[in-house]
């Protein structure tokens, strides 16, 4: 790949993003059909858009247009959260792999704000 497409992989962001939908993708795996646009669906959905968009993100020329799609990556960050909750709520994910979201999802929020700052800034 150019460097121009590839810029968006050498973000640790972006790669801390990716070992999140795996994981999010693989826990989903296990939750009952019924639950395909339940949660399934809404959270497998929100984890690939915290990747998707910091690569559009990327690809935008002024800091201003990258900090928007940090923006949408960060709400759809706060989404994956808050349904990992609800999941919770109803029984489908256990306490404790709630929690492994949870430690990646701060870190990665962390990031997000500091990246959307930067981007801001310049």
């Amino acid at each position: 790949m150019s460097d121009f497409v590839d810029s968006f992989e050498k973000l640790r962001v972006w790669n801390d993003a990716r070992a999140l939908h795996k994981n999010v993708h693989e826990t989903t795996r296990r939750f009952p059909g019924s639950e395909m646009f339940g949660l399934t669906s809404p959270m497998n959905r929100a984890a690939v858009s915290i990747a998707a968009n910091l690569a559009e993100g990327s690809s935008r020329t002024s800091r201003k247009d990258q900090a928007h799609f940090t923006q949408i990556s960060y709400r759809s960050l706060t989404e994956l959260a808050c349904l990992g909750i609800l999941a919770t709520d109803v029984a489908l994910l256990p306490k404790e792999r709630e929690q492994s979201f949870r430690s990646p999802i701060d870190a990665i929020a962390r990031q997000l704000i500091a990246l959307r700052e930067s981007q801001l800034r310049n």
